[in-house]
């Protein structure tokens, strides 16, 4: 099939999120259609999907039980109001994740829309937790360098990215610990890097600094993915854990990309092994359906909000016209069913070691400085071009999709790999023996 052709006027009039809008309309990339692990281009090609989409479709795509549910729902009642209303549903799936997914007292869910609402909504719980204890100059937070926490103002004042918040500045009090990347002593590591725990007593310093009594929160991503994949060292997320405990200090997980299967269980904490007292979630809550996110919190926190306020008086001066959208909602119970039948949280132990041995045989390719592995994440980082930073790793996306029917995603320098669980052996094979050709070519 030939290639659509677009006109300018077109492509003019939507102005697309993190994107090279004049390149891309240069040269369209267009999806049409979606099934379980492959996406349909306006040409009729199959591009296979190494990214569940956005980290978000775990899933796979069109599944028949999400989307069945999606259909019901908005034909019984397409729209509920979030401010003194309900409908069964929300409390339903807030019931279950606290149960199924979340890990030991996380019970109590708060929903938003997306994971930069998610965190919006985890550091103002975590302001006001702090008010209601007494403790009104616990106001600071601490995020860490290179952390990726949405593109709300609390969440890029917590964030790291640089190229995020260089218009926006930092409007909440944050400050920052240092990353966890070390390609000197841990390039090529399979799973978790041996060096780096002692990269968590810069929190130590930063609490020495401002004093623990001005801490909130701190907040981390279990493994940080939009910066290009960064496994934490062993033993450091506890250490983090530790020494928030020893504090007085909230320690918040965000679990936009980690959470619902994609290392191997229902969170990173559970598969880490590390408590947090809040955890943020999103994309693979309803496999990427409908616009879904929340917070998971503590039972004693909310009940603490519930003891300071009486009668009709509001508990949380906070909150989304559609949280708890029905349509998002019922999409995320099929979600969980499908997780459960599939037994798709574990699915990603079960295949990852074929998917570090795939990843892996590409490391004596041309610029590749290191491969990264977790679960079923992946990256591969390359030496930047001398005065062109980004623009190795973009070529590789083009050309993996324009020539090898290859859905990647590329953050500087660096080709980050999530697919949807219900992938198997052969298709990351086809991953992996694509993305060969696409570096072997590779300036």
């Amino acid at each position: 099939m030939n290639k659509v052709q677009y006109s300018s006027d077109q492509l003019r009039h939507f102005w697309m999120p993190f994107s090279s809008n004049r390149n891309f309309k240069q040269r369209p990339r267009m999806f049409v259609g979606a099934k379980d692990m492959h996406f349909t281009t306006d040409d009729d090609r199959q591009v296979l999907d190494a990214t569940a989409g956005l980290w978000c479709c775990n899933c796979g795509h069109s599944r028949t039980q999400i989307v069945t549910a999606i259909q019901e729902q908005s034909a019984k009642l397409d729209f509920c109001p979030a401010f003194q209303m309900g409908h069964p549903k929300v409390f339903e799936l807030a019931k279950r994740l606290g149960k199924e997914v979340f890990p030991g007292d996380l019970n109590t869910v708060f929903f938003s829309n997306s994971g930069s609402e998610a965190v919006d909504s985890a550091l103002k719980i975590a302001l006001a937790y702090q008010f209601h204890r007494g403790k009104e100059n616990k106001t600071l937070f601490i995020g860490r360098n290179r952390a990726y926490h949405g593109v709300n103002f609390g969440g890029i004042s917590v964030g790291g990215i640089p190229n995020n918040k260089k218009w926006y500045g930092n409007l909440i009090r944050a400050e920052h610990i240092r990353d966890t990347h070390d390609l000197e002593r841990n390039a090529f590591t399979r799973g978790q890097p041996e060096h780096g725990i002692d990269f968590a007593d810069d929190l130590a310093r930063l609490i020495d600094q401002h004093g623990a009594s001005s801490i909130a929160a701190v907040i981390v991503e279990p493994i940080a993915g939009s910066t290009g994949v960064l496994i934490p060292p062993r033993g450091y997320l506890q250490k983090l854990r530790d020494i928030c405990t020893a504090n007085d200090i909230l320690l918040i997980f965000d679990e936009v990309i980690t959470g619902f299967g994609r290392i191997g269980k229902p969170t990173a904490a559970e598969r880490f092994g590390v408590q947090p007292d809040m955890i943020t979630f999103a994309k693979g809550v309803n496999s990427g359906t409908v616009p879904l996110g929340g917070v998971a919190i503590r039972d004693d926190i909310y009940d603490l909000f519930l003891e300071h306020t009486a009668g009709n008086i509001i508990d949380l001066f906070h909150g989304y016209t559609y949280s708890g959208h029905p349509l998002a909602v019922a999409a995320g119970l099929g979600a969980l069913d499908v997780y459960l039948k599939e037994g798709l949280f574990e699915r990603a132990l079960e295949l990852e070691q074929h998917w570090e041995d795939a990843l892996h045989s590409l490391r004596d390719l041309p610029h590749v400085i290191d491969i990264r592995n977790f679960g079923l994440i992946g990256a591969i980082e390359f030496s930047p071009r001398d005065g062109e930073p980004t623009a190795r790793a973009y070529d590789a996306f083009c050309d993996a999709f324009h020539n090898e029917d290859l859905l990647i995603r590329t953050t500087g320098d660096i080709i980050a790999l999530s697919p949807p669980l219900i992938i198997n052996d052969d298709q990351i094979d086809q991953i992996f023996d694509r993305l060969n050709k696409v570096l072997t070519r590779l300036k």
